[in-house]
């Protein structure tokens, strides 16, 4: 009766020690899934990681390009408004001769005309 009885409690031990052994399996499983998923998350996250830096470099180099430009085109309008002041000097002195020429030319035909009506008096 004793040795029936320590057979049961046997049985029982191994079903719980085979239930325990399954138990222990699927979480060994579950625990390989995560470590899986983790790598792949981690994997991801260094991807994500390098494309930001890759996009940060290229940030840079357009921020830098972008730089040049404004710099090139400060240095355009610069030159730009010293044209556009000597072409403005120039537009006046070419008024002033302008002016300066119609004058002469009224002044020699004043003469032109004097020396004319001087002559045709002697005539």
């Amino acid at each position: 009766k004793e040795l029936l009885k320590y057979k049961q409690e046997a049985r029982n031990l191994q079903g719980i020690k085979d239930a325990l052994q399954q138990r222990l399996i699927q979480q060994d499983a579950s625990v390989l899934q995560l470590k899986q998923e983790l790598l792949r998350a981690n994997m991801d996250k260094e991807e994500l990681h390098n494309q930001n830096v890759d996009l940060q470099r290229k940030v840079e180099e357009r921020n830098q390009l972008l730089a040049e430009y404004k710099k090139e085109l400060c240095q355009k309008d610069h030159h730009l408004q010293q044209h556009q002041s000597k072409l403005d000097e120039m537009l006046r002195q070419l008024s002033e001769a302008s002016f300066q020429q119609v004058d002469l030319e009224w002044e020699h035909k004043e003469a032109m005309l004097a020396h004319c009506m001087k002559r045709e008096a002697e005539e």
